[in-house]
């Protein structure tokens, strides 16, 4: 019996040691260069949220920009980029979070959605939560209402899958790893 999560998740090339000692790197690139591996993921998500009611697709900086710009795109609906600071040049508005060693910034365009904008937030992976985090503050800060979040890959054992789900922000995920 075919399992998608399954097949997705064989295409997930673990690189150990990167960036840095001690850490089991989840890389989706060889997914992304097998079209029918691309094709399976992306229906996943399509069929996720083609009967439910979303005005637009938000992706994190910077590999939920490539799944979140062609989910957009099948479900006819636009796409908003969240980015790293420094990286869009209209007004912004900003939230800071807390990454597993230091902080980082990411901003938003403060036209990116209107008040009452139905959201799915999208990115690769959820390691610590923190960037999908303050993606969904800063969504929630222009009106709009982030009605799940999604990403290819959950690394549980780092607490962001928990800390999302006890933030009241439903999680779909397409596959886990245990370990870091």
């Amino acid at each position: 019996m075919f399992n998608p999560s399954e097949y997705i998740k064989q295409h997930i090339r673990t690189v150990p040691d990167w960036p840095q000692p001690g850490v089991m790197f989840r890389d989706i690139t060889p997914l992304l260069q097998n079209p029918k591996v691309f094709r399976v993921l992306i229906d996943m998500f399509v069929h996720r949220y083609m009967d439910q009611k979303i005005d637009v697709v938000a992706g994190l900086d910077a590999r939920g920009f490539i799944i979140g710009s062609v989910l957009a795109y099948e479900l006819n609906l636009g796409f908003v980029p969240i980015r790293k600071k420094g990286k869009l040049p209209f007004h912004t508005v900003s939230e800071e979070y807390e990454l597993e060693y230091g902080s980082a910034t990411v901003e938003l365009h403060a036209d990116a959605c209107k008040q009452g904008d139905r959201v799915v937030l999208i990115d690769d992976l959820v390691a610590t939560g923190g960037t999908m985090m303050a993606g969904k503050k800063l969504l929630e800060r222009l009106g709009a209402t982030v009605v799940e979040g999604a990403v290819i890959v959950d690394l549980p054992e780092l607490g962001g899958s928990r800390l999302i789900s006890e933030s009241g922000l439903p999680l779909y995920t397409v596959c886990q790893f245990d370990g870091h």
